[in-house]
């Protein structure tokens, strides 16, 4: 049987004047983990590291970015990490530098789970 995904953020992040799409692709994934807690997994005794967490970033240059580091951030689970074509790169004329915006989606697997009762407090 597969995995069931419980969990799905998306998070925002960019690199203003470096062009470095592993920094931009690094804050949309914390953008996105801000967005979320798990307490249920504490709730029904799951370990966080039972969880399969896959993240794919949208940046304009996939190849630029360092997933497997990306992968190594992630607080809780088995992560891997995907880049794919999307995200934005604005360019300034007038100083020819580009802003690099990228995209993050984050989601949380478990293997299925049946009687879940919650703990108590």
């Amino acid at each position: 049987m597969t995995d069931q995904r419980l969990i799905v953020e998306m998070g925002m992040g960019n690199d203003m004047s470096g062009q470095d799409y592993t920094k931009a692709a690094a804050r949309a994934i914390q953008d996105a983990i801000r967005h979320s807690s798990l307490p249920i997994l504490g709730a029904l005794d799951i370990p966080y590291g039972d969880m399969r967490v896959e993240v794919t970033i949208a940046v304009q240059d996939p190849g630029a970015v360092d997933c497997a580091a990306l992968a190594g951030t992630l607080p809780h689970g088995h992560a891997a990490v995907r880049a794919v074509k999307g995200g934005l790169n604005v360019h300034n004329p007038g100083t020819r530098g580009v802003i690099v915006i990228a995209a993050a989606s984050v989601e949380v697997f478990l293997a299925p789970q049946t009687g879940w009762r919650l703990r108590e407090a």
